[in-house]
């Protein structure tokens, strides 16, 4: 009876069985069979090659080079000797072995997908790696390819670096394709024209076996397209010039900042920018480790921060350009116009001094310009009122972003009544007039936007948006896009004032204020500045910026250059962050710059001016 009964349950399970089997293959093979190839086939992306960077003589500065990188499947390293092969690669790489097991960790639920977890890895290492895999179950060794900064530190803060991206990254990329392990750009051109560096991924289907390995390609369905390539408007020696000749004041001024930015008047073409100090963008493309990144971080000189654009600093006399435009422009005075310099103005019981403390006497507006008496632009200011004063300012382009392609540009401060209330709800006080006369007090400007309002005065009043891209090329070398010269405005102001301003900038030179400079066998006109800052020191002294901003009239064999033309195709501004010299820091810059790039038989420096501190000591 038991052995019967047994049976008919056999017979029922068996029916059941065999009635499901005909069901999943007869009523729903098809779809069974759909799902079961999708999983034995998978579409992947193919990865593009980044676009090189080349400069304006087609020096290349931004390349990829072939490397290796150590990846771990998850899947195929067995848990009992998940330990030991963290330990063995900790050391082959040395590298924390805390951060491989992070690694690993954060990407816990891809147990099929390659986890990365060094790259740049030398040649004898990835061999060795190679040859253990026995014991290092899971892990490979895979090529890719790395950004090679050729020059370092010397366009760092142009180029910027790639990295891999974040998590924050793939929230903003994701959408658009970007992968867990892509690379991207992250500052300088690299991050502005990511767009167009990255190219165009491909696909391919790959056959994966029962457990998710691939174990085939069975077809590439797109090509990856490479990316395009950039040419720079920046010259490579160019920027070595700039570069040596801040240094060369940095060491003597033991300066902790310093700015050089060359430009073409005429297009709006940055030809060199450097600031300083700078950093290896090579640390960041290799993968930069924890402690150099903290170091960099955590340097008080800020290197990882472009001074050129980023940051904002009152642009003292080289403001001046916009108050004596502004009061001709108004009226206010003209060429001719004399007016009596003081050792000091009074406004109430306060006392606005002149930088000499004595006065300069009468002075006309070249005068003034030249001898940048303060009272004589205090004069000016009052006259005009900060709101005309504001309004002629945001014409040169102050308090605005030049709209330059790199990223983090900084906006600037120029100061006005609705500025004024907006932020402390109160007017502006005559004596703060006084200061943005000569451009302290609230002001603050980039060496950028400084830089970019003197080239308007030199090319005959239009306002450029700078560049630092020439062109894209595509990857056969084809122009894609050529970057023309894009006008901001024109400015708003008479030429025969952009002409009388132009000329007392080369009084200023004539003068004798930046000392030799007037012997150079060049025409240069320009403005020196000096901007106080902070409080005073032990001995009473406020700490102070030096600039110097200059254009170079055309000149030849036969033509000595004219500052009142407006062919100039070179200008340029140094800043120096506290330099406490009794002479001009940035002028002397400025005069080696131009003895290096114009390569004259002269040596016109003046160390003894920048080793003296202006106070005995700081």
């Amino acid at each position: 009876m038991r052995f019967a009964v047994f049976g008919l349950i056999m017979v029922v399970v068996v029916g059941v069985l065999t009635t499901r089997l005909m069901y999943l293959q007869l009523a729903r093979g098809g779809y069974y069979a759909g799902v079961a190839q999708e999983n034995r086939l998978l579409q992947q992306p193919l990865r593009s090659t980044r676009g090189l960077i080349y400069d304006r003589a087609g020096r290349p500065v931004a390349v990829n080079i072939p490397s290796y990188a150590v990846t771990i499947t998850p899947a195929d390293l067995p848990l009992p000797q998940r330990d030991a092969v963290i330990d063995r690669l900790a050391t082959l790489l040395d590298m924390p072995a805390a951060q491989i097991g992070q690694a690993l960790d954060r990407n816990a639920g891809r147990l099929f997908e390659p986890v990365r977890i060094a790259g740049d890895v030398p040649g004898d290492i990835a061999r060795i790696i190679a040859e253990e895999r026995r014991r290092l179950p899971g892990v490979e060794i895979s090529d890719e390819y790395r950004r090679q900064y050729e020059y370092g530190s010397l366009l760092s803060h142009v180029l910027g670096y790639t990295g891999r991206v974040t998590a924050d990254d793939l929230m903003r990329l994701g959408p658009v394709g970007y992968l867990h392990d892509d690379v991207i750009g992250k500052g300088g051109v690299e991050a502005a024209y990511e767009e167009a560096l990255r190219g165009t991924y491909g696909t391919e289907v790959v056959e994966r076996d029962g457990s998710g390995r691939i174990v085939r390609t069975v077809q590439v369905t797109r090509q990856p397209q490479p990316g395009d390539s950039i040419e720079l408007s920046i010259d490579v020696e160019m920027q070595r010039q700039a570069e040596q000749a801040m240094q060369w004041a940095m060491d003597i001024v033991k300066l902790q900042r310093g700015v050089v930015i060359v430009m073409n008047p005429q297009t709006g073409e940055v030809l060199a920018m450097v600031s300083l100090p700078s950093y290896d963008n090579n640390l960041f493309a290799r993968g930069i480790s924890t402690a150099d990144f903290e170091s960099l971080l955590h340097d008080p000189r800020r290197p990882l921060l472009n001074f050129a654009i980023s940051e904002q600093y009152p642009p003292g006399s080289t403001y001046k350009l916009v108050t004596g435009a502004a009061a001709l422009a108004e009226g206010i005075i003209n060429d001719r116009t004399t007016l009596d310099t003081f050792p000091y103005m009074e406004l109430g019981p306060n006392r606005y001094y002149d930088w000499n403390r004595r006065g300069f006497g009468p002075l006309d507006i070249y005068g003034g310009f030249a001898h940048s008496s303060d009272t004589f632009f205090y004069q000016l200011a009052g006259r005009l009122g900060i709101d005309r004063l504001s309004d002629y300012a945001h014409d040169f382009g102050f308090g605005a972003r030049t709209g330059i392609d790199l990223p983090a540009e900084a906006r600037g401060i120029i100061p006005s009544n609705d500025w004024k209330k907006e932020l402390f709800n109160e007017p502006i006080y005559p004596g703060e007039v006084y200061h943005a006369g000569i451009g302290q007090g609230y002001n603050a400007t980039t060496p950028l936007q400084v830089l970019n309002a003197y080239a308007a005065l030199a090319n005959g009043g239009t306002l450029y948006r700078p560049q630092v891209v020439r062109r894209i090329l595509g990857p056969d070398g084809s122009v894609v896009r050529d970057f023309e010269p894009q006008a901001i405005r024109q400015l708003d102001i008479d030429p025969k004032i952009l002409r009388t301003m132009r000329q007392a900038s080369r009084e200023v030179v004539t003068s004798g204020h930046t000392g030799n400079l007037r012997d150079l066998p060049i025409v240069v006109a320009g403005k020196t500045g000096t901007a106080e800052f902070g409080t005073r020191n032990a001995a009473g002294v406020i700490p102070f910026h030096s600039w110097f901003v200059a254009f170079v009239p055309g000149f030849g064999p036969d033509q000595p250059g004219d500052p009142a033309k407006t062919d100039s195709e070179l200008a340029i501004v140094a800043f120096a962050y506290e330099a406490n010299a009794r002479g001009n820091a940035a002028t002397e810059v400025v005069k080696y710059f131009l003895q290096l790039h114009y390569d004259l038989d002269v040596d016109l420096r003046r160390p003894d001016l920048l080793s003296e501190p202006f106070w005995g000591g700081n």
